[in-house]
């Protein structure tokens, strides 16, 4: 592994994180319902191993941006807490700006952060303000670190209207914002973010996307977002890692996925005057029926073609029907993801 001249950083493009055969498995007790076995379990408790992470390998670049995704119970919060030190693994290697991240070393602690959608970091009875003063105490940033770092946070999320308020009465896209604020002043190099945008309304979403976009862009930093919302990740990466029952199951772009899973297009037709059709002459038999969406008040017909049939489908349709307006998308990342997962 390559280190900048300082060593304390990758160098761009060197791996800034490494995930060696990493397994995470609990041994957790177990009884049935009832005061007669509650008493028993008392005496002799019975235990089952629950395998959360299974043989995870990937590597992942200074300065990349991936979203890691996953079922719920998948086991991405443990490989998240593995990885910012919080859980010792069962067996496995990680390396993560080349520190072992259980060994919770200073330098590796002041080097990334971890925020995690539902769980604050902020005491709700003060203001995030007095929150902020206590990380910098924390990690021992000096006033002219503090104040620089606070002013382009500020300038990226706009803190000021929200900071002087106590954390209880803010609302959940504000609250987000200053937990972001929070585990960023320090400057880490790596980001862990656990559905940073979970609850929040599309506005929000949006708010927080466009900052991770323009932190990433101005640091490097390197990040690792967890999102059950595609938006966030088709809007943040081009590469996901893909876990399910702790086991990896893809690492490559969203694109490439798309392709192998759903190796078709969507035809989308407006015909004059409204008109809704039966066009299923004109989709591949193989695929699933045809259906039509209303938007603002218009309908469209669907058809689903593969990708090879796009053109001599799109002719066909503009020679033999009233078109006043065609579009060819993608299938939607949500179907392609869900289909990946029943497979």
């Amino acid at each position: 592994m390559q280190w900048n001249e300082n060593g304390d950083s990758p160098a761009p493009g060197v791996d800034a994180i490494r995930v060696q055969d990493l397994c995470k498995t609990y041994h957790v007790p177990e009884r049935e319902g009832g005061m007669g076995e509650a008493v028993r379990s008392f005496f002799r408790r019975r235990y089952r191993d629950v395998v959360a992470v299974q043989k995870v390998n990937f590597c992942i670049r200074s300065g990349e941006i991936v979203g890691f995704l996953g079922p719920n119970g998948a086991g991405k919060t443990t490989t998240l807490k593995m990885l910012s030190g919080l859980l010792h693994p069962t067996s496995g290697k990680v390396e993560v700006l080349g520190f072992t991240p259980w060994e919770r070393k200073n330098e590796f602690l002041r080097a990334i952060t971890l925020v995690m959608g539902q769980r604050s970091r902020l005491s709700w009875d003060i203001p995030a303000a007095d929150s902020f003063l206590l990380h910098q105490a924390i990690y021992r940033l000096s006033d002219e670190e503090y104040k620089q770092t606070l002013k382009e946070l500020d300038d990226l999320l706009d803190l000021s209207p929200i900071m002087r308020k106590p954390v209880r009465n803010l609302s959940l896209g504000e609250r987000m914002k200053c937990e972001l604020a929070a585990g960023l002043l320090h400057r880490p190099k790596v980001l862990f973010l656990d559905e940073p945008t979970i609850g929040l309304d599309i506005t929000a979403q949006a708010r927080i996307r466009t900052f991770l976009q323009e932190y990433n862009r101005r640091t490097g930093a390197t990040i690792l977002l967890t999102s059950h919302y595609m938006a966030d990740v088709t809007a943040l990466s081009e590469r996901i890692i893909m876990i399910h029952q702790g086991e990896l199951k893809y690492d490559g772009s969203i694109t490439d996925l798309s392709r192998r899973i759903a190796p078709y297009k969507i035809i989308c037709v407006t015909l004059e005057d409204g008109q809704v059709m039966d066009l299923s002459r004109y989709g591949d038999p193989a695929q699933p029926a045809n259906g039509e969406w209303g938007e603002n008040g218009g309908c469209k017909n669907l058809i689903q073609v593969t990708a090879n049939r796009v053109a001599e489908v799109t002719a066909r349709l503009l020679a033999e029907l009233p078109v006043q307006d065609l579009n060819i998308e993608d299938p939607p990342i949500e179907s392609v993801i869900e289909r990946a997962f029943a497979e």
